[in-house]
């Protein structure tokens, strides 16, 4: 059975591509376009991995994050944050929050397919 990779972007463009490129390295996908969507989303299904942009509408990727690690039910769900803010303190605080790994936009779409693989090969997959 295929990883599953959740991605969350409210950009319609960025969210097409990130998607293709998932599709492409074999990784069931689903998306979520905001916050609140991306919850009811881990909710219904835990994914393996959530790509998570910070800006969105609803709740932010921080608070999202946050609520996620809160819950121990996801705990091993790797999560990688993605912003066009791009800052240093962006990413401490997207660490901070119990975030894997952080990419400032734009990013390499290959450096982010191997940081997916490398996170994904560290974790066991659920089967069930």
């Amino acid at each position: 059975m295929p990883r599953s990779v959740l991605l969350v972007d409210d950009e319609p463009n960025i969210a097409f591509s990130l998607e293709y490129l998932m599709k492409r390295d074999g990784y069931e996908v689903r998306v979520a376009g905001d916050g609140e969507a991306a919850l009811d989303s881990i909710r219904a299904q835990k994914p393996d991995l959530i790509l998570l942009d910070v800006m969105m509408p609803k709740r932010d990727g921080y608070d999202v994050c946050q609520t996620v690690r809160a819950d121990p039910r996801y705990a091993d769900v790797k999560i990688i944050v993605l912003t066009a803010k791009g800052g240093a303190l962006d990413g401490e605080k997207a660490l901070a929050l119990g975030a894997d790994a952080f990419f400032s936009k734009p990013f390499g779409l290959e450096e982010l397919s191997c940081r997916v693989k490398e996170l994904l090969a560290e974790s066991p997959g659920d089967d069930g």
